[in-house]
């Protein structure tokens, strides 16, 4: 999937770091972890939760809530490592992150 190189209209709902981590078996909803997946974990939003999260190089990625996390002080968001790949993320990164409509992330 092609990242997004422009900035969503509005306010973020969050700023801060985030990671990536690339293992593991089971997600907290229960499916099965892909590591390449654009997915992320966050420690409060519902599953399914779909965010578009913006690195700043300006590059984004709109990736799916399916696990809890991260756990580390400080963050706000992990990503999966196709995810962290698709912005341009290594290591941790300042990110936005918007929530984002169903419409905008092309699923209707």
């Amino acid at each position: 999937m092609k990242p997004h190189s422009a900035r969503p209209a509005g306010k973020p709902y969050q700023r801060g770091m985030a990671s990536w981590y690339g293992s593991g078996y089971r997600t907290a909803n229960g499916e099965r972890f892909n590591p390449n997946g654009l997915t992320a974990a966050h420690p409060s939003l519902p599953f399914g939760t779909r965010l578009r999260v913006v690195n700043g190089n300006g590059r984004s990625v709109v990736v799916r809530v399916n696990d809890r996390g991260p756990f580390t002080r400080g963050r706000i968001i992990d990503l999966s490592r196709g995810s962290a790949f698709a912005i341009g993320m290594k290591g941790t990164s300042a990110v936005e992150v918007y929530r984002v409509a169903d419409a905008e992330a092309g699923l209707e």
